[in-house]
């Protein structure tokens, strides 16, 4: 399941990267190297993205990723990579030094470079929110 996940990953990161070159008439006939350039890159941030694991910190993610607009708290938050903003993970930490709520039950909006990742879901595609 996990590796058609991956694979269906790659077939639509390349598709949404490398379509463009499809449309367009190549003058040099180099369009199917070009695509497989493409496959390649999307094979190795996917990799890097894959790298960041449940237990490490909010700080060894943000060498992979970065934030994003939209809702969040600090303690669930939508990250998008680094390499392209349209590869995201939805990420669930541990809060470090402070509890995960307030004492009136609301869920924590502070953030901080210690909270351990609890979840990461597996990378999707999606366009940039916009705030």
């Amino acid at each position: 399941m996990m590796m058609e996940r991956r694979r269906v990953f790659v077939l639509l990161a390349s598709a949404a990267i490398g379509g463009a070159n499809v449309l367009q008439a190549s003058p040099t006939g180099n369009q199917g190297q070009s695509s497989q350039v493409h496959v390649e890159w999307v094979a190795e941030v996917l990799k890097r993205m894959q790298t960041v694991k449940p237990g490490m910190t909010r700080r060894t993610l943000l060498t992979v990723f970065t934030t994003q607009g939209g809702l969040f708290t600090g303690v669930q938050r939508t990250f998008v990579s680094r390499d392209c903003p349209y590869f995201k993970v939805d990420v669930e930490f541990q809060a470090v030094g402070r509890p995960n709520r307030d004492e009136n039950g609301r869920v924590t909006l502070v953030e901080g470079n210690e909270d351990i990742i609890v979840k990461i879901s597996t990378p999707y595609l999606q366009f940039s929110v916009m705030d």
